[in-house]
């Protein structure tokens, strides 16, 4: 064999002999990634990337856009899309029949007769951090009946995986961190200090208190325009100013806990809440909203920047995701001014309707209240004690509901000179028409010291003097039509008759529970709907565009796409950037990340690994380290 075919020989057995690559061998047990971060950004569309991307600068969202794997398509397979449960269900990879979590709250008279209790409420445990002391009590996973992708990292590592949670809310920080996380922080609404549960831990660190006496608060207050204004979660949550908050805690406790320190991998949830508020307060297609995006963008950037510089390996060591806990529905005013059959249903109309209805059946002549107060959809909660006073069982109280509801719904229809029956108002102006802070501007040629051409005429023809000035005056005619048709008003938008609210679909507790559903898809999503949390209820669908009456603004609950589409992304080693069509689902986070990580999947994960945005790694020999080195070496002897 010659010289050059034994080095090559001997070249080839080095190879096989180094260590794997972190690419190849990535797992939490040897901390690879250093740290893992999911981002979830609260009622956030999907759409909101594609419809503000060229407002988008430097590398916020662009992160996941230009340079990680986005999923055009990610649409949760639910019908109760509200926060509580989508956070749960980004956690575990389970639905709300996996989890429990149904709603942000729900009836359980067994623990509170006067209020619903709190998709995270428990009184077992006392808040830690509260300098306003609320009436309620302390918080915890309680109510979650599903472990989550931290458990997973947890259990695995035993322990040695540093798991944490941050939000503005006790349930986006809870939720999706699950039971054996390190601590999840939210913020006293009142006072804007950063508090927890003693689930997690007797005091606050050190480090968390320092960031809550600093000059943060006063800060963040000064950012949103409310200096010295309480309570600090009405004052600052609506605005930009609110996630800055929250993202400069997230970086205080990753300092502070030393996460990417680690001989495995860390993981932090950051819930940015801010996105919901102004979304609920002025609706999705509002300039509000797109500040807030245009904002985020230009945080995120700042973010992803300081951990590049304060995680060990930067950015190379460190893998996001990104998603929603749901999405929403436009202003129902201006959908309808569009031509959407957009309308509102009176709550408290349509729930005296129902009980009206349910006293004609069950108790002429007296008004017991069969219905709980506090409705909010999807969910019409039973006031059961009423009903077994009465005699009447579960089956028997949720289908008489059931019925009663087509009537009661239609009683809410406009009549003809009322005011629900005015016609819409013209839409608002769109927020296209609106700059973006991002957007670029038409150039200033008092101060561009390049600016474009100015439009020259053609040069006149020699010797058409009369021509020339013919010309003149037909261009002077032309301008002065033009001028004054510009003057004018424009045409009045078409009046819109005020539509009438209408249910699609209603299914009690019990259809529900033992899946008498259609067997399709809508079925599918109905089923993954269900939780025994909440009591007798039944639960009632508006058609598309349709929701309870607002104070302002607009909501979400509902199975209508426009509320389950979220953006899906990833960023990281492993994952092959691009743009990704086709449906995926909020469920397929958990699994993928455990895939990648070598950890089981959560409990009750069904998720997909999205295999398509992976790379694909060449195949490894069978044997490696010494023993292979040998065998290679003793085989290339043996051919000399």
């Amino acid at each position: 064999m010659s010289k050059f075919t034994c080095s090559i020989c001997r070249l080839l057995v080095a190879v096989l002999a180094l260590p794997a690559t972190p690419l190849a061998h990535a797992s939490a047990y040897d901390a690879h990634p250093k740290l893992v971060i999911l981002l979830v950004v609260d009622q956030f569309r999907a759409d909101y990337l594609d419809r503000y991307r060229a407002d988008f600068k430097g590398r916020g969202f662009r992160l996941f856009l230009d340079h990680g794997a986005y999923f055009e398509d990610c649409y949760y397979d639910y019908a109760n899309t509200k926060t509580a449960p989508g956070h749960a269900t980004l956690g575990t990879g389970a639905y709300t029949d996996g989890h429990g979590i149904s709603s942000n709250e729900w009836w359980d008279l067994s623990r509170n007769k006067q209020r619903p209790v709190s998709s995270v409420e428990d009184d077992r445990y006392r808040v830690v951090g509260e300098i306003h002391p609320s009436k309620t009590g302390g918080a915890s996973p309680l109510n979650l009946r599903a472990s989550t992708i931290g458990d997973s990292l947890r259990l695995a590592t035993v322990g040695q995986a540093k798991v944490f949670g941050v939000s503005l809310k006790d349930r986006a920080a809870i939720l999706p961190v699950g039971y054996s996380a390190n601590g999840a922080y939210w913020i006293d609404p009142t006072s804007g200090s950063f508090i927890t549960s003693s689930y997690y831990m007797d005091a606050l660190p050190d480090w968390a208190t320092t960031f809550n006496s600093g000059d943060r608060i006063a800060q963040a207050e000064q950012e949103a325009g409310t200096p010295g204004t309480r309570p600090f979660y009405e004052a600052v949550g609506s605005t930009p100013a609110a996630n800055s908050y929250e993202l400069d805690f997230a970086r205080a406790l990753i300092t502070g806990e030393q996460l990417g320190n680690h001989p495995v991998t860390d993981l932090l949830v950051v819930s940015l809440s801010a996105n919901d508020i102004v979304g609920h307060q002025w609706g999705p297609d509002s300039p509000q909203s797109r500040q807030m995006v245009d904002s985020l963008d230009q945080q995120l950037d700042s973010f992803f920047t300081w951990l590049d510089k304060n995680i060990p390996g930067g950015l190379a060591s460190t893998w996001i995701a990104l998603s929603a806990d749901h999405g929403v529905a436009p202003v129902p005013a201006e959908a309808l001014a569009l031509g959407m059959p957009a309308a509102t249903i009176d709550m408290a109309k349509f729930t005296a309707n129902v009980n009206d209805a349910m006293n004609a059946k069950f108790s002429p002549g007296e008004k017991i209240e069969y219905l709980l107060p506090q409705q909010e959809l999807p969910y019409l909660a039973l006031n059961r004690p009423s009903f077994e006073v009465a005699g009447i069982n579960e089956q028997e109280a949720e289908q008489a509901v059931q019925q009663a509801i087509p009537a009661a719904v239609e009683a809410l229809a406009p009549t003809p000179g009322s005011e629900a029956a005015k016609p819409a108002p013209p839409p608002a102006a769109s927020d296209a028409a609106t700059p973006s802070p991002n957007a670029a501007q038409p150039p200033n040629t008092a101060t561009n010291p390049n600016p474009p051409p100015l439009p020259r005429a053609p040069a006149p023809v020699a010797g058409s003097a009369s021509s020339s000035k013919s010309r003149s005056r037909s261009r002077a005619a032309a301008a002065a039509a033009l001028a004054a048709k510009a003057s004018e008003p424009p045409p009045p938008p078409p009046v819109r008759l005020a539509a009438t609210p209408i249910v699609v679909h209603t299914y009690t507790r019990e259809q529900l529970a033992s899946g008498e559903l259609p067997p399709s898809e809508w079925g599918l999503l109905l089923a993954h709907s269900y939780s025994p949390n909440g009591g007798w209820y039944v639960m009632v669908i508006p058609a598309a565009y349709q929701m309870q009456t607002l104070k302002s603004g607009t909501t979400h609950f509902s199975p209508w796409s426009y509320d389950r589409h979220v953006p899906l992304a990833f960023y990281g080693a492993p994952f092959t950037p691009g743009i990704y069509h086709g449906r995926v689902q909020p469920v397929d986070l958990a699994a993928t990340l455990a895939s990648l990580l070598g950890v089981n999947q959560p409990s009750a994960s069904v998720g997909n690994v999205l295999t398509q945005a992976i790379h694909t790694l060449p195949a490894l020999p069978a044997a490696r380290g010494a023993s292979g080195s040998r065998r290679v070496q003793q085989e290339g002897a043996a051919s000399q």
